[in-house]
């Protein structure tokens, strides 16, 4: 899915025509700390993470994963230079998910962020981590102009870009698809490490498909709810004991995927579209990847999707959205160029739990 760069550099002067700009990104909305480095060819330059990995049966608290990340930040940072052999001075500005996210976790990376700005005298650039992963699938496929899916621990929403937004056609209307999907690898206590979504994945493999358990299917026009069927899967069907773990898995994968193609193909049908693009963690997932190919192949469209190296949570995707909106928010090049403006890094680097995606002006793109 990844096309190959060219990691060949150029740095010219202010005199010259071309100026290569490059951002360092910075993402610790949930249980992942990464730092990533893209330029503006959208190559990324490196982009390690580290995942906060808590015992069988707990989820993450927000105090305990940014102590976790707050123990590896600074030596991410390290690496990701020494990764791409750049110096300080080579980087042009710093992005950071503004949110939405976890509270304690986005106020730590955010706190680095104003402090390095402050030794290295770089702009910052406060990033929609949901755009985030939507211009990162951009980029690494090829997708033009898709109707995305947006799947991850906190979002499940169906999006389409128009007039300067990336609008949202349908979500879910309580929990996100993560979300259940952890809760789920809680209540029949498969392992965090790497992740729970991937070990329901691997379990779901070891069943032959030949009985799926009926789940409830709740789809409210363009909106998806799993309020209702967490309650239902834990209460009726994982304490009556009647089933293994492997058709467990396979039943509710089978059953939220569906919901999830069901709404992702009335949105290509509202607006004629003939590409889709899954983001988000649990966009990994491969059954997923795979019913909304058989979908797309009745629609004669294309389905993109990633690995784990850029659908699941990481720094590069910060990066790179920063660094659209650096190149092309006026504010952010006169605050460089030191000419009058509204722009205060240090004031605007706020954070906040909730960010929805169609609330970003889009100002890259002009399709």
């Amino acid at each position: 899915f990844v096309p190959v760069h060219s990691n060949t550099r150029f740095f010219l002067n202010t005199n010259t025509a071309t100026i290569m700009v490059i951002v360092m990104g910075f993402e610790g909305s949930a249980n992942k700390i990464g730092v990533g480095i893209v330029d503006d060819k959208g190559t990324v330059l490196s982009n390690p993470r580290k995942t906060y990995i808590t015992p069988i049966g707990q989820g993450f608290k927000p105090n305990e994963t940014a102590q976790h990340h707050r123990q590896h930040i600074l030596a991410l940072v390290k690496q990701a230079l020494t990764e791409a052999n750049l110096t300080v001075t080579q980087i042009d500005a710093l992005a950071y998910t503004k949110g939405p996210g976890m509270g304690a976790p986005l106020n730590c990376v955010a706190l680095v962020v104003r402090t390095l700005s402050q030794l290295w005298h770089k702009p910052i650039i406060g990033v929609n981590h949901c755009v985030g992963h939507i211009e990162m699938g951009r980029v690494v496929t090829g997708a033009r102009n898709p109707v995305i899916l947006y799947v991850s621990g906190g979002n499940t929403q169906v999006i389409a870009y128009s007039n300067k937004r990336y609008r949202i056609f349908g979500e879910t209307i309580d929990s996100a698809v993560g979300n259940v999907l952890d809760r789920f690898a809680r209540m029949i206590e498969l392992p965090n490490d790497p992740s729970p979504g991937y070990n329901i994945e691997q379990e779901a493999k070891k069943y032959d498909g030949t009985d799926l358990i009926e789940l409830p299917y709740i789809v409210k026009g363009m909106d998806v709810s799993f309020g209702g069927f967490l309650t239902f899967l834990e209460y009726n069907v994982v304490k009556s004991q009647k089933y293994s773990k492997a058709q467990l898995c396979f039943s509710v994968q089978e059953t939220i995927f569906a919901m999830l193609v069901e709404i992702t193909e009335r949105a290509m049908a509202h607006i004629g579209s003939s590409e889709v693009l899954i983001v988000g963690g649990v966009g990994c997932n491969q059954r997923l990847q795979r019913m909304m190919h058989d979908m797309a192949i009745q629609r004669q469209a294309t389905v993109y999707g990633m690995d784990s190296r850029y659908c699941i949570d990481n720094g590069a995707m910060i990066a790179w959205a920063g660094l659209l909106a650096f190149t092309s928010d006026e504010s952010y090049s006169k605050h460089e160029k030191n000419d009058d403006s509204s722009y205060d890094a240090l004031k605007e680097s706020t954070v906040t739990q909730r960010f929805r995606t169609d609330e970003v002006l889009v100002t890259w793109r002009d399709d």
